[in-house]
C-alpha cells in the first residue's frame, strides 16, 4: 500500500448485539481495498457517556488501520459502514447500532466543523483510552499526550472487558 497513513478508529455500539456489530464493522473495514487493519483491541463493556438516560451499556474497541486514503475519505468510508449497520443520527450521544470515530491519523492536526484530529474528546474518555492503550500505548495525541500516560491517569470506573454476555 503506497503512501499509507496510519489511522486509529474508535468503535462503539449499544444496540442489536453490540459485540457482533463491532466484529462486523472490523470485517467491513478489512474488506475495503484501500484499508488494511493492523490491530484491534479487546472489546470492553462501558457505561454510556452523555446522551439520554437509561441507555444500554456500550461495547467499545479501537483499531489501527493503514490506508492511502485522506482523513476525509477514510471518514466517508467509516460513515458508509455505519449506515450499512443501520446507524441513524437522530439523538446526540444516544443509543446506536454502530459508531465509528476517527481518533487520529498520523500526527495530523485538523480543526474543522466536519473533521477534528485528534478527536477532541478522546483524551478524556476511558472507553477510548483503555482499548487504544492496548494497541497503541506510544501513540501521542497531539496536544494531549501519550496514550499510555493518558490511560494510566483516567478514571476506569464503568469499563470492563466484554465477556460476551
Amino acid at each position: 500500500m503506497a503512501s499509507a497513513h496510519v489511522a486509529w478508529i474508535g468503535l462503539g455500539s449499544n444496540l442489536e448485539s453490540p459485540a457482533a456489530q463491532l466484529a462486523s464493522a472490523l470485517e467491513a473495514l478489512a474488506r475495503c481495498e484501500a484499508i488494511r487493519v493492523l490491530a484491534a483491541s479487546s472489546f470492553y463493556r462501558t457505561v454510556p457517556v452523555g446522551g439520554p438516560p437509561g441507555q444500554p451499556m456500550f461495547c467499545n474497541a479501537c483499531a489501527a488501520v493503514a490506508t492511502p486514503l485522506s482523513a476525509r475519505a477514510l471518514l466517508a468510508v467509516m460513515h458508509g459502514i455505519e449506515r450499512a449497520h443501520g446507524r441513524i443520527r437522530d439523538v446526540r450521544w444516544g443509543p446506536r447500532t454502530l459508531d465509528l470515530d476517527l481518533l487520529a491519523v498520523d500526527a495530523l492536526r485538523c480543526d474543522e466543523p466536519t473533521l477534528q484530529l485528534p478527536h477532541p474528546r478522546a483524551f478524556e474518555r476511558a472507553f477510548v483510552l483503555v482499548p487504544l492503550a492496548e494497541i497503541a500505548p506510544a501513540l501521542v495525541l497531539a496536544g494531549y499526550g501519550r496514550v499510555a500516560d493518558l490511560a494510566a491517569a483516567i478514571d476506569r470506573q464503568g469499563i470492563e472487558r466484554w465477556d460476551g454476555a
